[in-house]
């Protein structure tokens, strides 16, 4: 766990300084389509059009500028299926670190070439066998680098916050308010993020994860109260969203706002991909559609509500868009 204090609303404004001048402000975006569908008013934050195509470079930019200048020599470590590592990968090449990153063998393809195009050094791990945090852990003592938490880094979780201050800013502008934020959820850093940047814009606003089958621990955690997990570390179309149980720090953030868990399918997620291409000509990944999937399959009531979906990253290998397609 980090020795940093627990993040909260000042710390996610802090962190959009930080970052401004290298994250984009991804639209807010409403389709007439979709609305149609839902009955409702669904605001898509676009979070695929980020920098590294996912909102992992958010979190890993503050991060990674917060660590000390006479630390930034060692280096940073991360383990991640392929959006935090492209995140850190970018984060360190911008900042003149050097960054290595643990991931399992079969994460995307494309991931682990973007992940490398951008100077990271990898290291492969099977998600079966091998204690990925151990790996990464053991060439932090070795190297004295920072290793930084992909879910549970109070300066990972403000910086993704920062995309919850943008969606409260844009839905303002459209003279909207949403009643509830849907977020796609791994660990759970991206939702205590964005529940932070509402908490202080959009306080009403409910917030719900949504996961995969077989990978909803989140979800069991939140009506648990407890930190519940996985029994299994792979096996879902959602590379993105496996981690194996919620994180500590955000785990508590989650819990203070009252969050919410839903869950959807692994065919509920792939159709979305495939909607989200036709239907809103957007190309994102499993993982990064499954908040789109829980409003189109029903897991929320949408009609004359107004609903802020996290469509979190694009990052998919043209097979498994194929897949989606067919």
């Amino acid at each position: 766990m980090s020795a940093l204090p627990p993040p909260d609303h000042a710390a996610v404004r802090a962190a959009r300084e930080r970052i401004r001048s290298h994250a984009v402000v991804t639209p807010l975006f409403n389709s007439p389509v979709l609305d149609e569908r839902t009955g409702g008013r669904i605001l898509l934050k676009l979070e695929n059009l980020q920098r590294t195509g996912s909102f992992k470079f958010r979190g890993a930019f503050n991060r990674l500028s917060m660590i000390p200048q006479a630390e930034r020599g060692r280096g940073v470590v991360a383990c991640s299926s392929g959006n935090h590592a492209q995140g850190v990968a970018e984060a360190a090449r911008l900042l003149g670190m050097k960054a290595t990153i643990v991931m399992p063998v079969d994460a995307p393809a494309m991931k682990v070439e973007r992940t490398a195009a951008s100077g990271a050094e990898i290291v492969r791990y099977d998600r079966e066998k091998d204690d990925r945090e151990a790996m990464a852990l053991e060439i932090v003592e070795r190297t004295g680098a920072t290793f930084v938490h992909p879910y549970d880094d109070p300066g990972v979780i403000a910086g993704q916050g920062t995309s919850g201050l943008e969606i409260a800013e844009q839905a303002e502008a459209m003279g909207l308010r949403p009643e509830a934020m849907l977020v796609c959820c791994s660990g759970g850093g991206l939702t205590a993020g964005v529940a932070l940047g509402l908490e202080g814009t959009v306080p009403e606003a409910a917030v719900y994860t949504v996961e995969p089958a077989g990978f909803d621990d989140y979800a069991r955690s939140l009506k648990a109260r407890e930190r519940l997990s996985n029994p299994t570390s792979g096996g879902s179309v959602c590379d993105a969203l496996m981690a194996p149980t919620p994180g500590a720090i955000n785990f508590e953030v989650n819990k203070r706002r009252g969050t919410q868990g839903l869950v959807v399918s692994d065919e509920e997620a792939l159709d979305a991909v495939a909607f989200a291409f036709r239907d809103l000509k957007l190309v994102v990944e499993p993982g990064g559609a499954v908040a789109l999937a829980a409003v189109l399959n029903g897991r929320i009531e949408t009609k004359g509500r107004t609903i802020a979906v996290m469509v979190s990253g694009g990052n998919i290998d043209l097979s498994m868009l194929a897949r989606a397609l067919g």
